[in-house]
């Protein structure tokens, strides 16, 4: 038994039986163990939100007549790229993949730069009007995309934006979601680190990039990911901002698509068409699954980063 004293003069006795284990503790925070149903109810839900994407790349490998005939088995000895072939000569998806990766990367680059800035004022600082005008934001995400179609298509059409990458990009790039999210990830950062960045004289925007930033990059992460699939599945308005084929993107290609198919192949049957159809979707999900798969541990870790309050 040993004796410490405090910073007012009294002493503290340690009890060596009440030191706690930290082993203990790690396994007491880590929880159970799954068991075994809970291990095939998961590996049951893994196998039904993975066939489906199994069954549109094996499916878009089969010959046009066999998809038709027999939808749900797939022989790999039958396997044929006809399909992919096919597909890329009857309709320009190279154009609209390159589109949409031009406007995912300029459009998300600007979500990620303009909109954790934004959060950040909200979160940190003092102004005249700071809740009215969050409020104000707030009121916006209430607001249907298709009340704003023609508002900003009138806009794109006084600046001269229609069929231009500018009304394909600008529209959108700083929305009330991200800066939200943003806000609410960077308010949990503590005051005393900007406190102390700023008793070492670092800039505010120092203060942003070097302290701020750091903290919440599981939150960045998770943004990044969902603007990055909100601007590639974008349909609505890409359809309507342009309707000439050298600036489509990869949606409004795909929902073309049989209708290239049909209008560019004389003669071009049912089967045809259902295969050029899943070797095109095949090709489309193949990045926002890729994007996941790099990004998931970031990402999960976003999404729970307001659920334990500390």
């Amino acid at each position: 038994m040993s004796n410490r004293v405090t910073a007012v003069g009294k002493p503290v006795t340690a009890r060596k039986g009440r030191v706690p284990r930290m082993g203990k503790s790690s396994r007491s925070l880590a929880g159970p163990r799954p068991g075994p149903l809970q291990y095939l109810l998961l590996i049951g839900l893994a196998v039904l939100f993975v066939y489906p994407i199994w069954w549109a790349i094996s499916s878009s490998l089969k010959p046009p007549a066999e998809i038709i005939r027999d939808p749900l088995s797939f022989s790999p000895g039958s396997a044929t790229l006809g399909n992919y072939r096919a597909m890329f000569h009857d309709v320009p998806i190279g154009t609209g993949f390159l589109n949409t990766v031009l406007v995912v990367a300029v459009k998300g680059a600007m979500t990620m730069f303009f909109c954790p800035l934004a959060g950040y004022a909200f979160a940190k600082y003092r102004f005249p009007g700071r809740n009215l005008l969050f409020g104000v934001l707030m009121l916006t995400l209430m607001l249907p995309t298709l009340v704003l179609i023609i508002p900003l298509l009138l806009e794109m059409s006084e600046l001269g934006w229609v069929n231009t990458y500018q009304a394909l990009i600008l529209p959108g790039s700083i929305d009330a979601f991200s800066i939200f999210w943003m806000r609410q990830t960077i308010a949990a950062v503590p005051d005393e680190l900007l406190d102390a960045g700023r008793v070492d004289g670092a800039s505010e925007f120092g203060i942003f990039a070097r302290i701020v930033l750091p903290v919440i990059r599981p939150g960045l992460a998770a943004l990044g990911v969902l603007t990055a699939m909100n601007v590639y599945n974008d349909f609505v308005w890409p359809v309507v901002a342009v309707n000439d084929e050298k600036h489509q993107t990869l949606q409004v290609v795909l929902s073309t698509l049989a209708q290239n198919v049909t209008g560019n192949r004389i003669g071009a049957d049912f089967a045809s068409v259902w295969g050029e159809l899943l070797a095109a979707g095949s090709i489309a999900m193949l990045p926002v699954l890729v994007l996941f798969v790099l990004l998931q541990r970031h990402f999960i870790n976003g999404i729970l980063a307001g659920s334990v309050k500390g």
